[in-house]
């Protein structure tokens, strides 16, 4: 009888209709062949094919180039970069400047100061003030400040390193990246200037307009060891004085002002011919 139930329930299962196959089961494709190779990039037409695969090309090719211009940006002095440097750095800067000083095995281990000294006229005469720590003044405005400006923090030293990285030992600048580095360090030391109140005339008045040339130097000094360590450091200062630059109207605060004020007459000007054009 047992025989007989065990029968019967085989005979149900049997009859049950058969699970579709899974096609990730080893199953056949059934996709009409003709389907498969009209399929990708196969699906268009010859030309477009030809456009595609040119596009693959340049896009390939330049992937390529900008790798090697970076890794040569970025890897210590070789052949190559003494030989190209120049066309390395007109590659990379400005859209794809590297910084790596964060993950470097041996991090900078010196402060930097930027010092500005100003030759002013006043009566009938020249006189060159002392030489004023503008990073001493951003290091004080950031002191106990939980939230320091960004130029306070990064304003000089951006100026600094743009210059010295357009610039040979003996301040020659490479090309126009050098001479514009020159015009903004100017620009941020007569900011400076203009604002010192220790500067201002009897009057109060601001001294910028005084101003005939401006020197700056770049002050370098050894961190100390800390006192645990055995290692000796030498932390007197090394100064890299740069050249006078004479003052210009457009180094001037106000000056600035009066050129973007200029410019945006000259873009009026320019839109009302166009309109009278018409």
């Amino acid at each position: 009888m047992d025989a007989d139930v065990e029968r019967d329930a085989a005979d149900v299962h049997d009859d049950r209709p058969a699970a579709p196959a899974d096609p990730l089961d080893g199953a056949p494709d059934t996709t009409p062949a003709a389907d498969r190779a009209t399929a990708g990039i196969m699906a268009l037409s010859l030309p477009y094919q030809v456009v595609l695969a040119v596009a693959l090309a340049v896009a390939g090719v330049f992937a390529c180039v900008h790798l090697a211009m970076v890794f040569l940006h970025v890897a210590p002095s070789n052949t190559l970069t003494k030989r190209h440097g120049q066309a390395v750095d007109d590659w990379v800067y400005p859209e794809f400047e590297q910084n790596w000083k964060l993950f470097a095995p041996n991090p900078l281990q010196q402060n930097i100061s930027v010092e500005v000294r100003a030759e002013l006229a006043a009566d009938d005469a020249l006189r060159t003030t002392d030489w004023i720590d503008l990073t001493a003044q951003d290091a004080e405005a950031i002191r106990h400040n939980p939230m320091p400006s960004h130029t306070q923090q990064n304003e000089l030293r951006r100026a600094v390193d743009f210059y010295l990285n357009a610039h040979s030992d003996d301040d020659r600048p490479h090309g126009s990246r050098g001479r514009l580095s020159e015009e903004y360090m100017r620009r941020i030391a007569m900011l400076r200037l203009d604002a010192l109140p220790a500067l201002a005339g009897p009057d109060g008045r601001p001294v910028a307009g005084d101003v005939r040339r401006v020197q700056l130097r770049v002050v370098t000094r050894a961190v100390e060891a800390p006192r645990w360590s055995t290692e000796k450091t030498d932390t007197a200062p090394s100064y890299r004085d740069l050249p006078w630059w004479p003052v210009t109207a457009a180094d001037l605060p106000a000056g600035a002002d009066l050129l973007a004020g200029a410019d945006r007459s000259r873009t009026d000007a320019d839109r009302s011919r166009t309109e009278a054009s018409r």
